[in-house]
């Protein structure tokens, strides 16, 4: 598919995230724009429409990625319908931004990269942050050895977001707190490492049955390095966002790696001297637009594409039955 731009985006549903997410953010990068939304009650895409300037409306997502005058979409439906619409817009020669995780599981995950690779389409996963200045350093501070070898990376995810009724409780849309939030902190230790880990041990805290509110995972990487991760949706920790990579000479510590626009703490300790660096508070979901823009329309680099995915999904499974649950299951077709 051949784009020549202002990149014309739709969006498939009238998520909370997709103002924050693809719309406020289309306001501020060249050469993209919100054309057309849709949901499964228009009345709601009307609502949405109307509140967030989008010129639109259509019947239906299918509509959506037929509509020749749309060149992306962007999929903020539950983690179950991922793999759907991701491969019905590749198929349809659309590109894709797609909320993450990509897909329910691993066998949907290499199913989508088959088909991307079959179809000339960018898929890119909405890893906003992997997109910021403050990710990109913290993956060039530990890849230039500074740090020494690698002995120990660690994350957490830990926000209380318990509604009843909330998707991510759903077993249904593949729903819990590894799916969730712990996917934010596989990809963390996976790109500050750069390498795929092996599951060592994994625990889980239910509620519903089969919905993961809480899980501690132990990993171990081919260097040497352990790693763990700590996710909660509904716990006793009500709030804590970060990474750390120890080394034999020191240590890197970011408090709210993920949105790193809003308060946050980026230090690097190297043989007992340490120094605090900062960055520009552009939003992250700013410049994962713009890398999409750049990706679709100049062929530029895509961090979180569709191999990245399977590596993710690979360990989200494997954390799963560590636990001793089933990884996730889907709708999809």
């Amino acid at each position: 598919m051949t784009t020549t731009g202002p990149l014309r985006i739709g969006v498939l549903g009238a998520a909370a995230i997709a103002p924050t997410a693809i719309v406020k953010p289309a306001r501020l990068v060249d050469r993209a724009e919100v054309t057309v939304v849709a949901a499964r009650d228009r009345a709601r895409a009307t609502a949405f429409a109307e509140k967030w300037g989008i010129p639109r409306v259509l019947g239906g997502y299918d509509e959506v990625v037929a509509d020749p005058d749309v060149d992306a979409v962007y999929i903020p439906l539950p983690n179950s319908h991922h793999a759907e619409w991701t491969t019905r817009a590749l198929e349809a020669g659309k590109h894709v931004l797609c909320e993450k995780p990509l897909t329910a599981n691993r066998p949907e995950a290499e199913a989508v990269a088959a088909v991307a690779a079959a179809n000339p389409g960018v898929l890119m996963e909405a890893f906003h942050y992997r997109y910021h200045p403050c990710m990109r350093r913290a993956v060039e501070i530990v890849g230039s050895g500074e740090l020494g070898p690698i002995r120990a990376v660690e994350a957490w995810m830990q926000i209380p977001l318990f509604k009843p009724g909330d998707i991510r409780f759903d077993p249904a849309l593949a729903g819990g707190a590894t799916m969730d939030l712990g996917c934010y902190s596989i990809h963390q230790l996976r790109h500050l490492t750069g390498e795929e880990p092996e599951v060592v041990a994994a625990s889980a805290k239910q509620r519903p049955p089969g919905i993961d509110r809480w899980m501690r995972a132990d990993l171990r990487f081919p260097s040497g390095a352990t790693g763990r991760f700590t996710v909660s949706l509904y716990g006793a920790a009500l709030l804590r966002i970060a990474v750390r990579v120890t080394g034999e000479r020191g240590e890197l510590r970011i408090l709210n790696p993920t949105t790193p626009q809003l308060p946050q703490r980026f230090t690097v300790t190297v043989d007992g001297t340490r120094r605090r660096e900062r960055f520009d508070k552009v939003a992250t979901y700013t410049c994962q637009l713009e890398a999409f823009v750049a990706a679709t329309l100049d062929g530029g680099e895509v961090l979180t594409g569709p191999d990245d995915s399977i590596a993710t999904m690979a360990v989200i499974d494997d954390v799963y039955r560590a636990a001793g649950m089933q990884p996730r299951g889907s709708l999809s077709r």
